[in-house]
């Protein structure tokens, strides 16, 4: 970035206190070297080989062949570090003479034809999905086991509502605890796949566990055991599939972790309807069956992971170079393409490694920047857990006898509820980079808050048809709003934050007992309600925006942000509400930025118009 264009950007983090009322413009940062340095690596990170020569770029190719012993690749690596150069660039290949016409058919159709990969790559995603699966199943099939393993164990009744929360709640708890900090030495030491296989691993052997716990401090164990695979796999399966696909599919194959884990949800409710009345083992050993199911799919995902290649990403990091070609050849069609890829990464790992050096921990705390990045995932992490979804995950069987269904009936709504969580999941793969994660948790928000309010309150509708009616109406639209909504937007969002592991799930007996089922239903709504003003006034919107701008984003102070959003209230409600003719409301952020090819940079119109991305030579 030009000089001065980069203090422009720089002038973007504030707005104009003269315009439509918004507040004065914040002050320059106060560490100039840091924000040079930043937007240095923002730029390298958008394109590490950016204003080289060709004859800059093959000297370096040539060396990183001879370092990594990669020499009788050598003329594939030329042709991929050319192809890397001009990869952010529609149809720029064809001005390569090295490239052949065959290896041009088949790039101009990875442009056209985004969809049209190799099967291994496929097979793999098929692998990210069945773990995707095995996390949902792990959540749900409790829901319907919990109403036959209380009368086996003696549990059932209020008085024993702490010891229900804290045997739903064990896998969390330990996942919290101890799963959460062994999944990244499991990576280091064995690798993504590795990482996947233990998982699985552990939620096969505890799946039958606790299928044969024989008292309530067995299966206590035996839940508290899965809460190892529970955190390895939900962190250690997207960034697999991340490292592994291509950059134009990766978002999409990424965000379909949810799709698969909602699914996951619905088929443990399947199960727990398909194995109601298999009581062949004697009475209420239905429960024994439902558990049991739980280790199928991890079985097959642990036969399957051994036939996929591993991240290349992982093998480059270990400098294991010839591996991770051999694994990247197996992902694409041409050699072209996978040294294209691995060339690429290689830089960008150059790049992070410089980066992390030149920095302290410390940053986390005192750069402005950094703050409103981790309050900004840690507020979505944490709604996420708040929202009442996992309540309704592993309660909603008791939830609806409790409204006066029967047991078989109870199950089967369950089920249902579980397939509009997976229906309506399928959607966000699209919202979220359309719609914008912001919007759609201040959609999402109320929706969810009204619902939860409209199920607690229809508990005390005395007529048991009309109040059965609205509890199953209530559930079913929170799901609806949930899925596309708070259920993918905190896995986008914090993609490069630090995990909160928050869970709700063992309180909800204990609340059920001290506040009746309105009164638990109204403490989530109250908690939605919540979420909707602190995303409001305080988290800031990120689809679409380069490394550059999200800096210039998170520098703006809280009470800046939460100044502009309170004066355009007014403003929302003339257009939103009464539809009125409105002037055009002047935008928070004003990023002005210079890019080698201008086509590439989209406008930020889009972002519910506040965010403006004029030309480099435009002043707003």
């Amino acid at each position: 970035m030009a000089p001065h264009h980069e203090a422009e950007a720089r002038e973007g983090s504030g707005y104009n206190s003269s315009s439509n009322g918004a507040t004065e413009k914040e002050p320059g940062r106060k560490d100039s070297a840091l924000d040079n340095r930043r937007a240095s690596t923002a730029a390298l990170l958008r394109n590490p080989l950016a204003g080289l020569t060709t004859e800059e770029i093959l000297k370096d190719v040539d060396s990183f062949v001879e370092q990594n012993g990669l020499q009788e690749y050598h003329d594939e690596f030329r042709k991929g570090a050319l192809l890397a150069q001009v990869s952010n660039t529609p149809q720029a290949f064809e001005h390569i003479e090295t490239i052949s016409e065959e290896e041009k058919v088949v790039l101009r159709r990875e442009e056209t034809h985004k969809w049209d990969q190799p099967f291994m790559l496929y097979f793999l995603c098929i692998l990210c999905a069945g773990s995707a699966v095995v996390q949902g199943m792990d959540q749900t099939a409790v829901n319907g086991a919990q109403e036959f393993y209380y009368k086996t164990f003696n549990i059932e009744g209020d008085e024993n509502a702490n010891l229900q929360g804290l045997l739903n709640g064990a896998p969390y708890l330990c996942s919290a605890l101890i799963g959460c900090w062994t999944n990244p030495f499991l990576n280091k030491i064995g690798g993504r796949r590795f990482t996947i296989f233990i998982s699985c691993f552990i939620s096969v052997v505890t799946g039958f566990w606790m299928a044969a716990a024989n008292n309530f401090a067995n299966l206590l164990i035996a839940r508290f055991a899965l809460g190892f695979a529970v955190g390895a796999k939900s962190s250690t399966t997207p960034v697999y599939s991340a490292e592994s696909t291509p950059k134009n599919i990766r978002g999409a194959l990424t965000m379909m972790w949810q799709m698969w884990t909602a699914f996951g949800i619905c088929l443990g409710f399947v199960v727990s309807v398909a194995f109601e009345k298999v009581d062949f083992l004697g009475e209420n050993t239905q429960w024994r069956w439902m558990l049991a199911s739980t280790s199928v799919p991890p079985l097959l995902v642990m036969l399957q992971v051994y036939f996929c290649p591993e991240s290349p990403r992982w093998y480059m990091e270990k400098g294991r170079y010839d591996k991770a070609y051999r694994s990247v050849c197996r992902l694409r069609r041409l050699p072209v393409q996978a040294t294209r890829d691995m060339y690429y990464a290689h830089k960008l790992l150059e790049v992070e490694r410089a980066n992390r050096a030149n920095h302290s921990w410390t940053e986390f705390f005192t750069v402005r920047r950094n703050r409103r990045a981790a309050q900004s995932a840690w507020f979505c992490m944490f709604m996420q857990q708040f929202c009442g979804v996992n309540v309704i995950a592993y309660y909603s069987t008791k939830m609806f006898k409790d409204s006066g269904f029967s047991q078989t009936q109870a199950l089967l709504a369950s089920m249902g509820g579980g397939l509009i969580n997976w229906l309506f999941a399928i959607p966000a793969v699209y919202t979220i980079d359309t719609f914008g994660r912001r919007n759609l948790l201040l959609v999402g928000f109320p929706i969810m808050s009204a619902c939860l309010f409209f199920t607690g309150f229809s508990f005390l509708i005395p007529n048991e048809q009309a109040r059965m009616g609205c509890v199953v109406t209530g559930l079913y639209l929170f799901m609806a709003a949930y899925s596309p909504s708070e259920g993918p937007v905190p896995f986008t969002y914090s993609a490069e934050a630090f995990p909160l592991h928050f869970r709700d799930i063992g309180i909800w007996p204990s609340m059920v007992v001290g506040f009746g089922n309105t009164g638990a239903f109204c403490w989530y709504a109250v908690w939605n309600m919540i979420g909707f003003v602190f995303t409001y006034f305080m988290l800031p919107e990120t689809k679409g925006l380069t490394l550059e701008e999200l800096d210039n984003v998170f520098e703006v102070r809280n009470r800046d942000h939460a100044g502009y959003y309170t004066k355009k209230l007014p403003w929302y409600l003339k257009k939103k509400v009464f539809r009125a003719d409105v002037d055009h409301f002047p935008p928070l952020y004003d990023f002005a930025t210079e890019y080698n090819d201008v086509k590439e940079k989209p406008t930020a119109y889009h972002n519910e118009g506040v965010l403006r991305s004029p030309g480099a030579d435009q002043k707003v």
